[in-house]
């Protein structure tokens, strides 16, 4: 799959929602489900990745963000780009307390 320039609306989402990931670990609860979130922050804060796994079941997801003048960037590894967006915004809901 190729890099997917997001449109302006989108791209301001996805930073937000990006924004919204502390780096490292975590736990979140998604549809009642555990997962855990890993966010590792690269090359200044201009690329970030972004993995997702449900605990104790196979659903897995990955992708790269890259952060450009152009706006965000991004890019997934082998899963389509909503389902990506849907669970950084799950996720950034169950962090946010929302």
């Amino acid at each position: 799959m190729g890099a997917q320039l997001m449109d302006e609306p989108a791209a301001d989402e996805l930073d937000a929602l990006i924004a919204a990931i502390p780096d490292g670990w975590t736990r979140v609860r998604i549809a009642g489900a555990a997962w855990g979130i890993t966010r590792t922050t690269r090359a200044g804060g201009r690329a970030v990745s972004f993995d997702a796994e449900r605990l104790g079941g196979r659903e897995k997801l990955g992708a790269n963000v890259w952060l450009t003048s152009d706006g965000a960037v991004l890019r997934p590894c082998e899963v389509a780009a909503e389902d990506v967006m849907s669970v950084l915004r799950a996720s950034a809901s169950a962090l946010s307390g929302e």
